[in-house]
């Protein structure tokens, strides 16, 4: 039996966003879950706050997974920020948010078989998210767990350019990876979602967001592309 798989949401995303990904899942073998937050809870991260809230959602909802499946390890998907926020779940290091006076730490990679991460930002310039991913890059560089195997998808679908229509793509390119005339999935450049020594792909035409117009990461004709990953 496959194992079971937990979605992390993506910034201000909302559990409901992706039930069509968790379903279409679920009609692969794969016994689903999306953690289950609301638009409304990630407005404890604004600013560049402790991500400590979300992450204690997840926490919750791979350990009822755990025991639902009488399983001892899950599948993680990470949309967007959710793959970094993962990645510091894996962690075995103190995890202090600004803000707060107590560390955490999640230790969670021996409970973890496989992350992937789709349209994530592993790197940014942008000062509110840097330091959170700083945190990240700086613990947990790479693909960093041995016995987690990472898998890293990126869009190539809209090329950043200073004019009507690709200006969105040029600006948040810019502040993910520095540089805004490069590829990506109109608002993660290839460069930023990927991973040293992970399994990385580049699926031409996806949109980023399950919001997006057209086709995204978790599209049916799009997830058997990555969803062959999962353990």
């Amino acid at each position: 039996m496959a194992l079971p798989t937990v979605i992390l949401p993506g910034y201000l995303e909302s559990a409901t966003a992706y039930r069509q990904l968790e379903q279409s899942l679920q009609q692969l073998g794969f016994p689903t879950v999306t953690v289950p937050l609301r638009r409304r809870d990630w407005i404890a991260m604004f600013g560049g706050r402790s991500v400590t809230p979300i992450l204690k959602i997840l926490d919750r909802t791979v350990k009822q997974t755990l025991q639902q499946y009488q399983a001892s390890q899950v599948n993680l998907i990470g949309h967007s920020a959710g793959g970094w926020l993962s990645r510091i779940y894996l962690g075995d290091k103190p995890y202090l948010g600004r803000g707060e006076v107590q560390s955490s730490v999640w230790n969670a990679h021996p409970l973890t078989a496989t992350l992937i991460t789709l349209g994530t930002p592993h790197i940014s310039q942008e000062r509110w998210t840097r330091w959170n991913l700083d945190f990240v890059k700086n613990n947990y560089p790479g693909a960093f767990y041995q016995n987690v195997r990472y898998v890293c998808v990126a869009g190539k679908t809209i090329f950043g350019e200073r004019r009507p229509g690709s200006w969105l793509a040029y600006s948040s390119y810019q502040l993910t990876c520095g540089t805004g005339n490069t590829w990506g999935d109109g608002i993660t450049p290839i460069v930023a979602a990927h991973l040293d020594g992970a399994e990385n792909l580049v699926i031409a035409g996806v949109r980023h967001s399950p919001r997006s117009p057209g086709i995204w990461y978790g599209s049916p004709e799009i997830l058997q592309t990555w969803a062959q990953y999962l353990a």
